[in-house]
């Protein structure tokens, strides 16, 4: 089920987007770049909907994942 960003308090979304961030084998190419300065792109993304925050059910989970792979 998608979730739209715009429904989740700034901290609960804040919260989504650090841990989708800081997860084991999340890359960002060669150059090291700072947790807010992640945090911001994918907010970016977000707000342009190049991607999505999907909750599953079944695992009860949360996920940030491309809209063009739903």
């Amino acid at each position: 089920m998608i979730v739209p960003y715009e429904s989740l308090s700034a901290d609960a979304l804040r919260g989504v987007i650090e841990e989708f961030v800081t997860r084991d084998g999340t890359d960002y190419g060669a150059m090291e770049t700072s947790l807010e300065a992640r945090v911001q792109q994918v907010k970016q993304q977000l707000h342009t909907g190049e991607v999505v925050i999907l909750y599953s059910e079944a695992r009860g989970d949360v996920n940030i994942v491309p809209r063009h792979s739903l």
